[in-house]
């Protein structure tokens, strides 16, 4: 069974024909060739397939693209504005919070979901003060960031670098 979405992609209108079994990761990287989001674990285990779903943080491999016709997806790909690199994109080259960067795209994505959560005072399960704003603490990012692992152990580097892209 066949269905229509229209997503806007990185700014850009796209129309597709799905399957309505098609997941989201696989309409963005089969029906509009986006690069960035990564099929990983296939399981919502390891975060590389995380993009920016209107405005939030989302794993596309575990939710269907027609249950978000509509919706505004940003890649890694879409982040830059103006040929500048988003400073999350930047923090990360300056703290070379990358190895291998098949997590990377997932990585950036997930950080800037957790700068907003963090801007708009959500606590996490070690945010000390649940009615104040909300401090970005190591702990706090390596709670957050936890949902997108990866395999070459960059960890401490991608905690800096999520800390500079707050600035």
């Amino acid at each position: 069974m066949d269905g229509e979405v229209e997503l806007r992609v990185d700014g850009r209108r796209r129309r597709l024909r799905v399957d309505t079994r098609t997941t989201l990761l696989d309409a963005l990287r089969d029906g509009v060739g986006a690069k960035a989001p990564k099929k990983g674990c296939d399981h919502g285990q390891c975060g590389a397939c995380t993009v920016l779903l209107d405005g939030r943080r989302a794993i596309t491999c575990l939710t269907f693209a027609v249950a978000h016709d509509g919706a505004e997806v940003t890649t890694a790909e879409g982040l830059a504005e103006g040929g500048r690199p988003h400073p999350v994109q930047e923090a990360f080259v300056e703290r070379d919070a990358l190895q291998c960067g098949f997590c990377t795209p997932g990585q950036v994505c997930s950080a800037i979901g957790v700068l907003d959560e963090v801007a708009a005072g959500h606590p996490s399960v070690v945010t000390d003060d649940l009615v104040g704003p909300v401090e970005l603490t190591d702990d706090e990012i390596r709670e957050r960031m936890s949902g997108n692992l990866c395999r070459c152990g960059a960890y401490v580097a991608i905690v800096d670098a999520v800390r500079d892209g707050a600035r």
